[in-house]
C-alpha cells in the first residue's frame, strides 16, 4: 500500500487578482478522511483542481499513490469539484454508465455497480429521469454517485454537501466512512466545520492559499479555534 493516497509539496499557483495557492503542503493517508477548511476565497477549489491536474502548478509537486500526475492511475480516482458534471439529456442511469466506462469498469459489471450506488444514495426513483429534470440536490447526489461508484482509492470532493438536504448529508457521510474503512484516502473541502468534524480524522486550515495549521475534530470550540488561526495568520501577513 502506498504511503500517501495523495501528497502535495510546496504547491504554488497564483492569479492576477492575488488569489491562489502559495507554497501549500498536504497529504492524505489511505483509509483517512482529511478535511480542508477555509473561508470563501481561501483557495480550496484551486488547491483541489491542482491535485487533480485541472490546473498546472507553477511550483511544487504532486503525487498520487506515489506517482506523478502524468503516471497516476486515474481510474482509481473519484472527484467532484465545484459542481456536478452531467449530460442534461441523459438519464441518471445513463450518466452513471458513461462515468463507469470512463473509469474502466468492465461492461458486464456496470449494471450492478450502478444499481449499488443508486440504492446507496437513494436515487432509485430518479434513475430513469433526465438530469435536466433533477433538483439541485439530486443532481449533486448524481455527481457524488459518479465520483464514488467505481470504488476509487483516492476521493477528492469540493464542498460535497452543497444543495444536499439533511438526509443527503447523512447518506454522504455514511458513504465516505464506508470507503475510508475499505482503505480509500479521502480529501474533503468545506466551510461547514461542524459537518466535517463528524467524519474527519484530520482537519487542515487553508487561508490566503497557505496551509496555516490543523484542527482537532474533537475540539469542542472548533469554530473559535479556527477563527483564531485565521485572524493570527491575517495579522502576520499584513
Amino acid at each position: 500500500m502506498p504511503e500517501y493516497a495523495v501528497q502535495a509539496r510546496a504547491l504554488v499557483r497564483t492569479f492576477d487578482d492575488g488569489t491562489g495557492v502559495r507554497g501549500a503542503d498536504l497529504h492524505v493517508l489511505p483509509g483517512e478522511i482529511h478535511a480542508l477548511v477555509g473561508l470563501n476565497g481561501a483557495g480550496k477549489s484551486t488547491f483541489m483542481r491542482l491535485l487533480l491536474g485541472m490546473l498546472k502548478p507553477t511550483g511544487g509537486s504532486i503525487t498520487i499513490a506515489g506517482l506523478s500526475l502524468s503516471q497516476a492511475d486515474w481510474s482509481a480516482v473519484g472527484h467532484l469539484v465545484e459542481y456536478p458534471l452531467a449530460y442534461r439529456e441523459l438519464t441518471t442511469r445513463q450518466n452513471l454508465a458513461l462515468a463507469a466506462r470512463l473509469h474502466g469498469i468492465p461492461p458486464t459489471r456496470i449494471p450492478a455497480v450502478i444499481d449499488a450506488v443508486v440504492n446507496e444514495l437513494h436515487l432509485a426513483q430518479y434513475a430513469d429521469r433526465r438530469s435536466a429534470k433533477l433538483s439541485l440536490g439530486n443532481r449533486q447526489r448524481l455527481g457524488l454517485a459518479s465520483a464514488l461508484q467505481h470504488d476509487p482509492r483516492l476521493i477528492v470532493l469540493d464542498e460535497p454537501t452543497n444543495s444536499l438536504d439533511p438526509s443527503g448529508v447523512v447518506l454522504l457521510r455514511e458513504a465516505l466512512l464506508r470507503r475510508a474503512g475499505d482503505g480509500a484516502g479521502i480529501l474533503v473541502s468545506s466551510h461547514h466545520l461542524d459537518e466535517v468534524a463528524r467524519v474527519a480524522d484530520r482537519i487542515s486550515v487553508l487561508n490566503a492559499g497557505r496551509v496555516i495549521g490543523t484542527l482537532d475534530p474533537r475540539e469542542p470550540n472548533l469554530e473559535r479555534v479556527f477563527f483564531e488561526q485565521v485572524l493570527a495568520d491575517d495579522k502576520a501577513h499584513t
